[in-house]
């Protein structure tokens, strides 16, 4: 088991109990805690990216209201960004567990000049120049989290190639990051001039209507494009299918409603747009993890 393989042959500390591995790059925090505690402040004065690998934290960064961070889940913070963190559920058998990368910040520009190069996302819109990753709470990004997975197994390894395994994995999850920016960016400039940018319609478009039947044909229509000209293109700006961003959106509606009200799952199915709650259920299981009843019971409000 990998969790046999990070956890410390010593435990320092019931909250936030810290193993680090280094690389040349970068270094991985795993944190453990293993009872409940609230108000547990944490900084880092380097980009970080924390993914939660098992239990639940609340998290306040900033000024930003607070959230809950399940596994699955993964936040990206610049650094020395302020978090104040709360372990409801955590106990010495089942301890609530973080891993955290930090990420030269040189390493971060290198990577994301290298891809501004590679990548224009349409004519009208840049990437920011910037070194730093910007606060984003990240949900149901499969690709992200199987890297994040990955880059730890490679950390605690330590193989003779980890220094050079984990450059390339690095590389690719700056650029998943950057992609997820990216999104952010058109999004924002597609809500200042609807015309401006197609995909930036798109995007606007299915996160206004992520509830009612859309189909890649329509979408594609609606962006004056061949359906496969617009998923090659679509894919290539946002770094998922047209069909992934969509019940990205809808999942995530499901997640909210499945926390807070007493709804039937095939209800909330409905709602969220999908046509069959058997397809719901297969595509919730896939990006969280568990089915949405297993969800109610873990994480709705008593």
């Amino acid at each position: 088991m990998l969790f046999d393989q990070i956890r410390p042959k010593k435990i320092d500390a019931l909250v936030e109990n810290k193993t680090v591995y280094e690389a040349e790059f970068a270094s991985l925090y795993i944190y453990e805690t293993f009872k409940k505690a609230e108000n547990i402040y944490l900084q880092f004065d380097f980009p970080i990216i924390a993914s939660m690998l098992q239990g639940k934290k609340h998290m306040y960064v900033g000024n930003a209201p607070g959230f809950d961070f399940l596994p699955g889940e993964t936040v990206t913070l610049p650094s020395k960004e302020k978090m104040i963190i709360d372990f409801p559920d955590a106990q010495f058998n089942s301890p609530t567990r973080c891993l955290a990368l930090g990420i030269d910040a040189e390493k971060i520009k290198k990577t994301t000049d290298h891809y501004k190069e590679l990548i224009d996302i349409q004519n009208d819109i840049k990437l920011p120049v910037q070194t730093e990753l910007q606060p984003e709470h990240i949900l149901n990004n499969e690709h992200l989290q199987h890297l994040v997975n990955k880059l730890m197994m490679t950390f605690v390894n330590g193989s003779k190639a980890k220094d050079a395994l984990l450059d390339v994995m690095i590389n690719e999850l700056i650029i998943r990051l950057l992609q997820t920016e990216a999104r952010h960016i058109l999004l924002s400039e597609g809500k200042m001039d609807i015309n401006k940018n197609r995909l930036a319609f798109i995007a606007s478009f299915i996160e206004d209507n992520f509830t009612e039947n859309l189909s890649v044909a329509y979408l594609a229509d609606k962006a004056y494009m061949s359906p496969s000209q617009f998923y090659k293109k679509f894919k290539l700006t946002f770094g998922e299918t047209p069909v992934d961003f969509l019940n990205n959106k809808r999942i995530e509606f499901a997640k909210k409603l499945l926390k807070d009200t007493p709804t039937k799952i095939t209800t909330i199915s409905q709602s969220c747009g999908f046509n069959s709650a058997c397809y719901f259920n297969r595509i919730f299981k896939s990006k969280v993890g568990m089915t949405p009843n297993q969800f109610r019971k873990n994480y709705a409000l008593a």
